[in-house]
């Protein structure tokens, strides 16, 4: 146990070692524009259609849960301005960044695994190329840019689907359930969830990153160090939003 303890300690304080090389290593010359451009395809384009199904899915499963609650009080016409708030202040971000561990968290680390195994990555360093640098800064950066923008999709998506159930399936009024929701929602409560989105992209990446650099020998470890990634990004975000909500539930939202 007390082990184990200290074998977790000290794989935390190498991971916050990870992260100092990550922040010097963005600013190192050359900017690899055509690695970020690579990684904004694969992490955003890509995903996409995945995104879409997830949020419309939330968004409409939220909308029955809500009308059900709300029309004993004659209260149907809030359903929007509940569902609008939710998903931009928590569930959008959340939704998302699940959706990209399991997608593109996994595949980073049994990708950067891979490498590790077969000796690419030392073959790397042999040529004076910073594994970091070339592999890391590139999915970090766009991971930074790529989580807030499907953040955002996944919320209008989820709009879109509660308006659809609330208007089509219960018959509420469009225009005053329109009205309402967007007499209640606020550009803060759209920017909380982008910002949440942002930072857990960059939690997500560096986690994947650094399980996959540091992967054991072997298929086992390469299987590992995914699992581990997928596990510790989780609960990372989960902590993460948790402290975030606080801070602007207390800064902007008093």
């Amino acid at each position: 146990m007390r082990k184990t303890f200290l074998h977790r300690i000290a794989e935390f304080g190498r991971y916050f070692e990870f992260i100092s090389d990550i922040v010097r290593n963005t600013f190192r010359r050359p900017i690899r524009i055509k690695l970020i451009f690579d990684e904004l395809e694969h992490l955003g384009v890509d995903s996409i259609p995945v995104i879409v199904l997830a949020g419309l899915a939330i968004g409409m499963i939220f909308a029955l849960q809500m009308v059900s609650l709300l029309q004993p009080f004659q209260a149907e016409i809030g359903v929007g301005a509940a569902v609008a708030v939710a998903l931009g202040r928590e569930l959008a971000p959340i939704i998302t960044t699940l959706m990209l561990i399991a997608k593109n968290g996994s595949a980073m680390a049994a990708e950067l695994g891979t490498m590790r195994v077969t000796e690419q990555i030392d073959a790397m360093e042999s040529m004076s190329v910073l594994p970091v640098h070339y592999l890391v800064v590139p999915r970090v950066i766009a991971s930074v840019i790529v989580f807030p923008i499907l953040t955002l999709l996944a919320g209008m998506v989820g709009v879109a689907g509660a308006y659809v159930i609330a208007t089509r399936l219960y018959g509420i009024d469009a225009a005053s359930y329109s009205d309402y929701m967007f007499s209640v929602l606020k550009p803060k409560d759209i920017y909380s969830g982008m910002i949440k989105g942002a930072v857990m992209g960059f939690i997500v990446s560096s986690i994947s990153c650094f399980f996959g650099l540091s992967v054991a020998p072997g298929a086992k470890g390469v299987g590992d160090g995914a699992t581990k990634a997928v596990v510790a990004s989780s609960v990372a975000i989960l902590l993460a939003d948790y402290v975030m909500a606080t801070v602007m539930m207390a800064f902007f939202f008093p």
